[in-house]
């Protein structure tokens, strides 16, 4: 495999940021999902307008893994008031962490978790908090294996659909 360079994101990926953001999701979650819900959601979620002001927002950072000039996953986090939920100022919230299934297996989503880990660290957080949707399975798993555990639940609203996510922290040294 050609080496993976992780790079923080800015205006300028703007259009990267929405085409693997629709593709990565359209992915993971297509298969399970109805076909109208799904384009409500992507719409609505990698708009211009959105994915401009949340790469604008000085409390939310992007991160993209390049294999070459091939973007092939993508880590958003946020702090602060960005944070989705909780909005605690000692803690960071990992919104999306995403792979291309063709990169699936190949340590991507690990090393951009490792990205979330240091940026946490950087920025002083006592933990790191997330929500996933209950049948991710895979995506739990993965959690559970660095160190998340379940602390509450929440609605996330896919279109029109409710879904129930479960939320998950690591507490930091």
């Amino acid at each position: 495999m050609t080496s993976i360079i992780i790079n923080q994101a800015n205006i300028h990926d703007l259009e990267t940021i929405q085409l693997i953001g629709r593709q990565t999701f359209t992915e993971t979650f297509a298969a399970s999902n109805a076909v109208e819900e799904m384009e409500k959601y992507l719409t609505e979620s990698f708009s211009t307008e959105k994915v401009k002001t949340e790469l604008t927002n000085p409390e939310s950072l992007f991160f993209i893994a390049w294999e070459e000039d091939n973007p092939v996953g993508y880590l958003k986090v946020n702090s602060g008031n960005a944070q989705t939920e909780l909005q605690d100022k000692t803690s960071l919230e990992i919104e999306r962490i995403y792979v291309k299934s063709s990169h699936h297996g190949k340590k991507i989503g690990q090393l951009l978790y490792d990205q979330a880990l240091e940026t946490a660290k950087a920025l002083q957080k006592a933990y790191i908090w997330l929500g996933v949707w209950e049948e991710n399975l895979k995506a739990i798993q993965f959690y559970k294996k660095n160190g998340f555990v379940e602390f509450d639940k929440h609605i996330f609203r896919l279109g029109d659909d409710e879904q129930t996510d479960i939320m998950m922290k690591k507490v930091l040294e």
